[in-house]
């Protein structure tokens, strides 16, 4: 698990339930109405804006926020440099029978490519079609939730003038006028959190996580067509050494 996710949810939330249990009941800020307009509001905007199929794909990247836990860039590297040295001494066939041994999806593709001997150019363009539609799918995850931070707090409006419409017609009748206020007040409370606290940090968090994962996809190829092409593992160190920053730098043994 991600533990700066975990760190994060539980500091923003556990500081706010804090607060607000400092100052009166957490039951205070419980309000169905206020949950249905802008969890029900915001979901409903949401399936208005984007097709069915895109809202239940995102489900499955959600799980990169919490549970996704990528290589290290530097031990790609070293694996490259194993790979580069074994072809160079033994050929390249002699890297087929590791492919089992590779759990990472695209690197076994990419690998068994080369060691069917494809085309480096070749292998580029179907890799890099890969990467690309890998970047749109968590494009497209970031912007619902980013959609849903804007929604939210637009739909806590929207219930603050509804609460304020019906404390305005209850005003002869003083016992209704707390009720309609609360639902005013809270329904903005409700949409601020949810923006504030949940979709926006998911959006971003989704955006550096497709950002580190397609670095070492780029790597990863990079790494693929320079065995391809019979470079010196020297060379490759070098050629994969230049995606990080010098701090991150695979230091040569």
């Amino acid at each position: 698990m991600d533990l700066a996710t975990i760190i994060g949810v539980l500091l923003a939330f556990g500081l706010v339930i804090s607060a607000i249990m400092m100052g009166s009941s957490l039951f205070v800020f419980v309000s169905i109405p206020s949950a249905l307009i802008v969890i029900g509001g915001t979901l409903g905007a949401t399936l208005i804006n984007y097709p069915l199929g895109h809202i239940i794909g995102v489900l499955g990247v959600v799980k990169n926020v919490f549970f996704t836990r990528l290589e290290q860039p530097a031990e790609t590297i070293g694996k490259f440099l194993e790979y580069a040295n074994r072809a160079r001494k033994e050929g390249i066939l002699s890297l087929e029978p590791l492919l089992k041994e590779i759990d990472d999806e695209y690197l076994r593709k990419a690998m068994q490519l080369t060691v069917d001997g494809v085309e480096p150019q070749m292998i580029q363009e179907i890799m890099q079609t890969e990467i690309s539609y890998l970047q749109e799918r968590h494009e497209t995850g970031a912007d619902i939730f980013a959609a849903m931070g804007t929604y939210a707090p637009a739909l806590g409006m929207i219930g603050t003038v509804i609460g304020l419409v019906q404390m305005l017609q209850s005003m002869d009748d003083p016992g209704a006028i707390g009720p309609a206020m609360a639902v005013a007040l809270i329904t903005t409370f409700y949409g601020a959190v949810l923006a504030n606290l949940v979709f926006n940090p998911i959006s971003g968090k989704l955006r550096t996580r497709s950002k580190e994962e397609i670095l070492l996809r780029e790597l990863t190829l990079e790494g693929i067509l320079s065995i391809s092409k019979g470079e010196n593992p020297r060379i490759i160190e070098e050629k994969l050494n230049g995606f990080l920053p010098p701090k991150m730098r695979r230091k040569a043994e």
